[in-house]
């Protein structure tokens, strides 16, 4: 970040209601508390979160805040897929036999879309050896955040969700995007490059690498033999190029930053004790990377009843607290302050929220008449925004950031 707020005049002010300290695996959602809606009139984003001592349950649409579509060539429309997953409180690794992450959901984003893996349904002649990476072979029918809908209207995105968080955005750490069935975190692309939460910040790198050299699919990664001639693939060519496929993939230990499961045991601001976290991974033209989520097995135990065919659908126990952003634990002021700059501002005023207990806030500038200049809503925390103010003229105005559980306010200079 270029710079950190300037506190004009009578500087700022924060009010919080406390209870007690949440884990973030409660706290990362983006609630939709208001009956927002987006496609097709469906209410948005996450609609109720319950929790118990041992999971989370989130109630979700599946269909995002931000706008989506158009999907070309894709048949499939977005509908309301009544989702309550289930994502475990106290995640646990798994020391025995991993699970492979299955084809479909393999966790939700934390605005309640679904996470695909890498995959679609199918492989090169139904052989069940090249199965086809979901990036190429549907990424032509991905809108705008690079999500499109399965049949049966499930919105998910196989990729980095472009929408959800800032890609562009490499100064901070990135923020918690979403969970794994395992109740693991799933991060943005960006995180400290060193795994105790120093060094800086920077872009987390796949250990997958392309097989180069590969010219016939005649053999599996880090295969010794060859595959029967009848399970071959199709040579790579300008129809098939290199990562066409997941065997197209090998997994070289170290190459990059993260694990086979495309993830890492480290700090962050979340977690500063440490946890296993899953990263999304996209190259350094901001475009998405093999294994884009998850690879290709889960780090801990998983919640068997969030995926397959049927999965998503959990009754919650009886017993469960529902959680509301009216309860959120009382803060320091100087770990609340968000970022405004520059201030004085030109055309242009950035605004970042540190990671808090809280999110869905709306930004209201307002003239020092009382009258209201500018909103904008469904701003979350840990994502920088840049709000193009060029239609108001210079003078002195009083931006107000809230939600229904925190205000903050601040004084803001136009001059141009």
């Amino acid at each position: 970040m270029a710079k950190k707020l300037f506190l004009l005049l009578c500087g700022a002010f924060f009010t919080v209601h406390g209870m007690a300290q949440l884990s973030p695996v409660i706290t990362s959602w983006v609630l939709n508390t208001t009956g927002a809606t987006g496609y097709a009139g469906i209410e948005t984003n996450v609609q109720l979160e319950q929790y118990d001592s041992n999971y989370v349950y989130i109630s979700a649409t599946c269909i995002p805040g931000y706008s989506i579509g158009p999907w070309i060539g894709d048949p499939n429309v977005p509908s309301n897929q009544n989702f309550v997953y289930e994502i475990p409180r106290n995640p646990v690794p798994n020391t025995g036999t991993l699970t492979n992450v299955p084809l479909g959901q393999v966790g939700v984003w934390s605005n309640g879309v679904s996470v695909f893996n890498a995959l679609d349904a199918n492989s090169y002649m139904s052989l069940n050896y090249w199965h086809q990476n979901a990036y190429i072979f549907e990424g032509s029918s991905f809108d705008a955040c690079l999500g499109h809908p399965a049949p049966g209207g499930q919105y998910h995105h196989h990729v980095s969700p472009k929408c959800l968080y800032n890609t562009l955005d490499s100064t901070h750490h990135s923020p918690i995007i979403g969970y794994a069935f395992d109740g693991y975190p799933i991060y943005g692309a960006y995180a400290y490059s060193d795994t105790n939460g120093t060094g800086g910040i920077r872009r987390m790198k796949s250990s997958f690498q392309l097989r180069t050299g590969m010219v016939h699919r005649d053999t599996l990664p880090n295969a010794t033999t060859a595959l029967p001639t009848a399970d071959d693939g199709p040579d790579v060519s300008a129809t098939y190029p290199l990562g066409s496929y997941q065997e197209d993939y090998t997994f070289v230990p170290g190459s990059g930053d993260l694990d086979v499961h495309n993830g890492r045991w480290c700090r962050t601001p979340e977690y500063p004790s440490g946890t296993y976290a899953y990263f999304v991974t996209i190259d350094a033209g901001l475009n998405p990377q093999y294994p884009y989520t998850l690879g290709l097995t889960y780090y801990g135990i998983t919640v068997a009843s969030d995926y397959g065919p049927t999965g998503g659908h959990v009754t919650p126990p009886g017993g469960t607290v529902i959680y509301t952003t009216a309860g959120v634990a009382a803060v320091k002021q100087s770990d609340l302050t968000p970022e405004i700059y520059p201030n004085p501002a030109g055309n242009y005023i950035n605004l970042f929220i540190p990671s808090v207990l809280t999110n869905n806030f709306t930004v209201t500038v307002t003239d020092m008449a009382g009258k209201t200049v500018f909103t904008q809503s469904n701003i979350q925390p840990t994502i920088l925004y840049s709000f193009n103010l060029s239609a108001l003229s210079e003078g002195t105005y009083i931006m107000n950031i809230k939600n229904d559980a925190v205000s903050y306010t601040q004084k803001v200079v136009i001059a141009k």
